[in-house]
Order: C-alpha cells, then sequence, then structure tokens
C-alpha cells in the first residue's frame, strides 16, 4: 500500500490527471488512499516569527529537514507528501529565509550557530525528542551543530551534497575564502554576484541531466526572496559566517566516529559548489554509510525525487520506523 501511494505521488509529478485515470488499474485506484496534508506553521521563538512545514502522524518517528542556500522549505515540498504517511516530517525556515522573520541585520546576528539554536528551540516546542535528519548545504552545519548539543537525539542521518570535510571546499570557495580572511568590504562586495537571479538559476540547474524536468518557479520563488529590501545582507552575513563552521568540522567527524548514526548519502555528483568531493571523506568516520552518487546537480531532488524517495523511505523503514 505505501509503495503504491509514493509511485502514484511520483508519478503524479508528470502526467495529468486524465492520464493518471487511464493508466492506474480499477483495482489500485479502490486501494489508493490521499497522501498526508500538510500543514504551513509558525511558532514564536526568541520573539520570532518561525515557520515551518508540519505533516505526519504526531506520535511516529520525527524526521527533520534542513534547508540550504538560497532556498527554504520549499526546497522539501515535494518530498514531505512522500514520508508523511508514516513520518512525523517537521521543516523550519531559519531566520531570513523562506516564511520565517528576517529581522534588521543591524538588531540580529545572523550566524549558523543562531541558526541551529532556533531549530533546537523549535523542536524543544514542538516535543520532538528525538529526530532523523535530513541535512542540506547550508542544513548540514545547522544540524550538526544541533548534533553537537543533543547527540543522543539523532537518530538517524540522510546527507544531501552537505560538507563536513575540507576536501569538500573546492574552486566555488576561493572567493568566498578570501573574504573570510580579510572580512573586507571589497571582498564582501565581490560576492554580490551570489545572490543574483543569474546564479539561483544556475544553482537549480547546472549539472542536472534533464533541465526540462527543473522547475522555474523555484528560482523565481527563492529569488524574489533574495530580493526582499535588507536580505542580500543578510545573506552575504550568513556567507562570512560559514567560515566558523570549518574549524567545527573536527568535532562533526567524532560525533560521527563516537555515535555511528545510520546514515544515507544521497550526492548530485555534478554539484559545483558542493562537489562529489565532500560525499567519500564521510565514509571515513561512518563505514557503514549507503551512499548513492547521483547524475544530478545540487539540488536534487528537483530532478531526481524518483529515484531519492525511494531510497529515503527504504532507508526510514530499516533504521528509524518504530519496529
Amino acid at each position: 500500500m505505501r509503495r503504491l501511494i509514493i509511485c502514484l505521488m511520483l508519478a503524479a509529478a508528470s502526467m495529468t490527471a486524465t492520464t493518471i485515470a487511464s493508466a492506474v488499474p480499477a483495482h489500485a485506484t479502490a486501494d489508493c488512499q490521499a497522501p498526508a496534508p500538510v500543514h504551513y506553521r509558525t511558532a514564536k521563538i526568541d520573539g520570532l516569527d518561525i515557520f515551518y512545514r508540519e505533516a505526519g502522524p504526531a506520535d511516529a518517528p520525527v524526521v527533520l529537514l534542513l534547508h540550504g542556500f538560497p532556498t527554504s522549505s520549499h526546497m522539501f515540498r515535494n518530498l514531505i507528501p512522500l514520508l508523511a504517511d508514516r513520518y512525523h516530517v517537521i521543516a523550519p525556515d531559519y531566520p531570513g529565509y523562506g516564511q520565517s522573520a528576517a529581522p534588521d541585520r543591524g538588531t540580529y546576528a545572523y550566524t549558523f550557530a543562531g541558526a541551529a539554536d532556533i531549530v533546537d528551540k523549535l523542536m524543544v516546542h514542538l516535543e520532538a525528542k528525538s529526530y532523523a535528519m535530513y541535512v542540506m548545504d547550508y542544513g548540514a552545519p545547522v544540524g550538526y551543530r544541533l548534533a553537537l548539543k543533543h547527540p543522543e537525539r539523532v537518530s538517524g542521518l540522510i546527507i544531501q551534497n552537505g560538507n563536513a570535510y575540507e576536501e569538500g571546499l573546492k574552486e566555488f570557495w576561493d572567493p568566498i575564502k578570501t573574504y573570510w580572511s580579510d572580512g573586507s568590504d571589497k571582498s564582501r562586495a565581490a560576492l554580490s554576484g551570489l545572490v543574483t537571479l543569474e546564479t539561483t538559476k544556475f544553482q537549480y540547474t547546472d549539472g542536472m541531466e534533464d533541465v526540462s524536468r527543473i522547475s522555474p518557479d523555484n528560482w523565481v520563488h527563492d529569488q524574489a526572496l533574495l530580493d526582499r529590501p535588507g536580505n542580500k545582507d543578510i545573506q552575504l552575513d550568513m556567507l562570512y559566517d560559514y567560515r566558523t563552521n570549518v574549524p567545527l568540522y573536527p568535532d562533526f567527524q567524532r560525533f560521527f566516529r563516537e555515535r555511528k548514526p545510520p546514515t544515507l548519502i544521497v550526492w548530485g555528483k555534478n554539484d559545483y559548489i558542493f562537489p562529489e568531493a565532500g560525499a567519500h571523506p564521510y565514509l571515513k568516520d561512518l563505514p557503514d554509510a549507503e551512499i548513492h552518487i547521483l547524475n544530478s546537480g545540487h539540488f536534487l531532488l528537483e530532478e531526481k525525487l524518483d529515484v531519492a524517495a525511494p531510497l529515503i523511505n527504504d532507508f526510514l523503514d530499516r533504521n528509524v520506523a518504530k519496529k
């Protein structure tokens, strides 16, 4: 039953209602159930309105989805219903992203430590005492900082193009490293192109096997949020603060070795930002991790959901689901 629902939902992404009706046997439609509804909620955390998507049974194992740059929980909109029949799925937006509050940077410091703290307090607010984490891009250091705070709460890891090793910081990061080293206005200005429509579209299309599967709604949605007054500087602040994650890499790696959480790695091999070179070092500290390198780019869920979702569900069913 569960696999039938997933297959039908994946098919629906590329089929019209008429096509689906003619393609699915009558006995199958009789058994098919509608996907779990997704709720769009806001919690007051440290005085900020923090938006999150939530779906699935309240008493089910929790799966926490942590988004990357320059997007939000929007990147998980298609995955959430495919997990929510059996898992309690929570996907927050960090401050300054998506539908969460974006206070003025003169009154609020935009840091990865701060984002992790907000997510931590949201999970306490939602009474989530343990969770498997899907980490991608910025979501990796946010999630790993959370793991350092509460290692006992992490029931599993799903890692998608999210770095924890210096081997994964290749040429894309060179101008960012220059900014880290001198903190100058000149180096900051040199990064302004990273928040333009051209770069946002690039992140969604570069390295994809079939660009026709990537909806242009993605970069239109993300760019509208990036273009909000003051948001460019918020993003540049976060890029500068990313430097604070690198000294924590040994701590992240120690967490992997000591706690050995069940781990699934699903990586887009053509990602220019977090290249494949960042995926394989995980196996040094997590030798039992399951790794799948897909012919895709940075946001592989936009192109390879039909491949990734069954891998994720199978992993969660074997390692996280209630026995």
